[in-house]
């Protein structure tokens, strides 16, 4: 079975995940910790990694099932056909979100442009593209998973 995206309505990615396992479509949402502040007090709370979006595994003819579940809009397209996520691409971001540990990255001399292949943490052998050089952190470009990652420039 493939895994496809589906678009969600705003801020029910969750509730429509859960709501698709309960009727036996595997969805997976995959949820981060972050620290809320609010005027009043500071609170830990799950939030998606992706906003508005999810991922199920179904057949080909089950697709249209999950429109049963208030809050799923539709899929997410390219080329004119429903994206399909591979199953290492979903391993990898479970892999990355079950990491708890903070990882090291030396750098010397990136520059805007360069080609990098990471040597640590949950991408490890990955390749990307260093898109921003600041003074406190490179923000680099993982082709291969579509996304963006923030490195902290650690001072010694």
């Amino acid at each position: 079975m493939n895994w496809y995206v589906v678009y969600t309505k705003p801020k029910w990615e969750k509730k429509v995940a859960e709501r698709l396992n309960e009727i036996g479509i595997t969805a997976y949402c995959p949820l981060i910790t972050k620290v809320s502040q609010w005027s009043d007090r500071k609170k830990t709370v799950e939030v998606p990694l992706f906003n508005s979006y999810i991922f199920v595994q179904v057949n080909e003819k089950e697709r249209n099932a999950i429109f049963e579940v208030t809050g799923a809009i539709r899929y997410l397209f390219w080329l004119g056909k429903p994206a399909i996520v591979k199953e290492a691409e979903i391993q990898t971001i479970q892999e990355w979100l079950c990491v708890q540990d903070t990882y090291e990255v030396s750098v010397d001399t990136w520059q805007k442009g360069d080609k990098i292949v990471l040597e640590s943490g949950p991408f490890v052998a990955q390749s990307a593209i260093v898109q921003e050089v600041n003074q406190n952190h490179y923000v680099l470009v993982l082709e291969s998973l579509g996304c963006i990652l923030k490195v902290e420039k650690k001072v010694v």
